[in-house]
């Protein structure tokens, strides 16, 4: 390995002035957790217990088992995140994994490109002599970063500022800290998809972009489909349960046609409901 260990500690200090980001990333990927079925490994055989990660951690129980998790997180406080990401879910891999690829390892690559960006700015000699130890030109950030191999190391010292912070917090408190920012990346998620070409046979209409500002009303319906919605495509004959259910979670009426195409609907569903809209037929409200 080249001497860049100057490389190494910018790295480090990035990452340690990102922390709140990287908190506030950590109690985003919590959302929806404590809705997911809990699951246990007994006797090599992964069940469902019957209730939800949210139910045993709201009533102090442990959410993760004898037979899965990491050893480091073995002795997380029961219901906490530690132990929700200590906890195995519906494929039989720990929350903890899915923690690592889905929030520190995009984490750290981005605080390392940022070092890389601040040393391109603040050190040209050193970045100079960088670029030729690792034989790159500096086009392509993310692949110097490969090349020198700052990411590993640092996704350990992610994952302990993240636990730090948040391991002995109770989950539901993380997921309702994270309710925020997670809205937003759906947003943004939303505003991607409907920027996006349009694919070769598409089944709906992207949203519009005068539409985006009702992201947060998608995902509050999608959740609640997810949760107590009919299964599969949503029949027209279930319109009015669906409208029940999308009024229920306080989605207002005039939101209901920007977020009718992004739900699985069978054909004729969105018509009917907003049928049953401009006939007044409002159930529960």
């Amino acid at each position: 390995m080249f001497d860049v260990d100057w490389m190494d500690l910018l790295c480090r200090a990035v990452l340690r002035e990102r922390t709140a980001e990287l908190v506030a990333e950590a109690c985003a990927w919590t959302v929806g957790l404590s809705d997911r079925p809990h699951h246990l490994r007994r006797r090599g055989r992964l069940v469902e217990t019957g209730g939800t990660m949210g139910d045993r951690a709201a009533t102090g129980q442990m959410l993760s088992g004898e037979e899965d998790g990491r050893l480091d997180l073995g002795d997380a406080l029961p219901g906490s995140f530690a132990d929700a990401l200590n906890a195995v879910g519906p494929d039989g891999v720990v929350y903890a994994d899915r923690f690592d690829h889905e929030v520190i390892e995009p984490f750290v690559l981005a605080t390392c490109v940022l070092a890389a960006e601040r040393a391109r700015a603040t050190r040209p000699a050193l970045w100079s002599e960088l670029l030729d130890d690792l034989g790159e030109d500096g086009s392509d950030l993310p692949a110097l970063v490969a090349a020198g191999e700052w990411e590993v190391p640092l996704r350990i010292e992610a994952e302990h500022l993240a636990l730090a912070a948040l391991g002995g917090v109770p989950l539901l408190q993380v997921e309702a800290e994270g309710l925020p920012l997670a809205l937003v990346r759906r947003a943004e998620a939303l505003t991607r998809e409907a920027a996006a070409p349009a694919p070769r046979a598409p089944r709906r209409e992207a949203l519009p972009a005068e539409d985006t500002a009702a992201s947060g009303a998608v995902f509050l319906a999608r959740a609640a489909l997810a949760e107590a919605g009919p299964a599969g495509p949503v029949a027209p004959a279930d319109a009015d349960r669906l409208l029940a259910l999308l009024l229920g979670e306080g989605i207002e009426p005039e939101e209901v046609p920007a977020v009718l195409p992004h739900l699985p609907l069978a054909p004729g569903t969105a018509e009917t409901v907003l049928g049953l809209l401009a006939a007044g037929g409002s159930p529960g409200r």
